[in-house]
């Protein structure tokens, strides 16, 4: 198989696709997911979610989730909402968010190659997370929530698909967060085959977001393949666009006491790796190694001391680790931010004031403002076989479920 290959999608019956989009299935509450449910019984969160149609407290993890995810499938199926493309194919998909745009190609990723690596990881994964998206593979005989990847951009393939874009799109979605999709269909036989070629050429291809999709594809493949004795290759669902194109946002702190200290002995304490001042204003960090930080009602910058700050290693220079490494480890003592429940993590899309509204509501004690991580960096870090620390990422704007799904055959 090649890096990637077209497929033939499961999709939106023509006029339907408004009534199926839905955001992807884990950046929401069970109880968020129910209310977004209401009167609309179309909502691919009746797949990607479906302990809404369950008793409230029932357990995600519970067979009847993933029944009740089939049953909800073979129905949309069954009333001709979701209808599957005749032949395989491409898909263009456009995200626009504001002033940003992106433009990637839908896929079926190899899994050969994401087990050679030559599809590259830069998260580790949490087994009851992964164990949950290889049950609703397994349940629904299809992959629904697609992995975003990432490509060095290629001229070549960014200029086709551009003019492939240029006709008015097959789909047209704007979400209740104002993000508007759009799809294309690409079934010209031309076409798939330029994009199969230039993609082939590419050295490697990028997990942006979804690791734990990904890792569950590639187990069921080898679940699969062991039981058919078959030594095939198979593809995942993906959407993959252009490195310069994506949108990364800052990925902030928040954490829940100053480990003992008092606010004067804390501040006493940054400077010895930071320089500190106050500031009038709330603080977005603008550039690496400098940050923002909330206390007690109190805005203040913080600059990094720049002989601190590592050229040659790509995760000890990013600036999540140099937060972790010189102020929230040796002075709040979190050794561990992967399980340490004294700190938390808020998406820059909340923006300064959610990291106000957590420390003056009491919950937090003390919140940081971050740069955001690069695309580069990103890839750098998985180009050198390293693992980002967690939460270091923030992707904006989000793929949207039920769009484009990929049944296994």
């Amino acid at each position: 198989m090649s890096l990637i290959s077209p497929f033939a999608g499961l999709r939106p019956a023509p006029g339907r696709a408004a009534d199926v989009a839905a955001p992807p299935y884990d950046v929401m509450s069970a109880s968020e997911a129910r209310r977004m449910v209401e009167g609309r019984p179309w909502s691919f969160l009746h797949i990607s979610r479906p302990e809404v149609d369950l008793p409230e407290g029932s357990d995600p993890y519970a067979h009847a989730v993933y029944a009740k995810a089939r049953e909800n499938l073979e129905r949309m199926r069954s009333a001709g909402v979701l209808a599957r493309d005749p032949s395989p194919r491409y898909y263009a998909y456009r995200l626009t968010m504001g002033d940003h745009q992106q433009t990637g190609l839908v896929a079926a990723a190899s899994v050969r190659a994401y087990d050679s690596n030559r599809i590259k990881k830069h998260e580790l994964t949490r087994p009851v997370k992964e164990d949950d998206r290889v049950r609703q593979i397994e349940a629904l005989d299809a992959q629904t929530g697609p992995v975003f990847l990432v490509y060095r951009a290629n001229r070549a393939i960014d200029d086709l698909l551009a003019r492939l874009c240029a006709a008015p799109p097959e789909v047209e979605v704007t979400a209740a967060d104002s993000v508007r999709h759009e799809l294309w269909c690409i079934a010209s036989a031309d076409d798939i085959a330029f994009l199969t070629q230039a993609f082939d050429a590419l050295d490697a291809l990028y997990v942006a977001d979804g690791h734990h999709r990904s890792a569950a594809a590639s187990r069921v493949a080898a679940n699969r393949r062991s039981a058919a004795g078959d030594q095939g290759d198979s593809g995942f669902l993906s959407v993959i666009f252009p490195h310069d194109q994506m949108q990364i946002l800052d990925y902030n702190r928040v954490v829940k006491d100053l480990n003992g200290l008092s606010a004067d002995a804390f501040l006493a304490r940054l400077h010895d790796a930071f320089r500190v001042t106050r500031a009038e204003t709330p603080v977005k960090p603008g550039e690496p190694g400098s940050f923002g930080m909330y206390l007690q009602g109190a805005w203040y910058r913080l600059h990094l001391d720049p002989s601190r700050i590592p050229s040659d290693d790509p995760v000890a220079k990013l600036d999540v680790s140099l937060l972790q490494n010189h102020l929230i480890g040796p002075i709040l003592g979190i050794a561990d931010p992967r399980r340490d429940e004294r700190i938390d993590f808020v998406g820059g899309i909340r923006g300064l004031e959610g990291l106000v509204a957590r420390v003056d509501s009491g919950e937090m004690a003390v919140a940081f403002a971050l740069y955001p991580t690069s695309m580069v960096d990103l890839m750098s870090v998985a180009d050198a076989g390293e693992v980002m620390p967690p939460k270091s990422t923030w992707f904006e704007p989000k793929l949207a479920d039920g769009l484009v799904s990929l049944v296994l055959d």
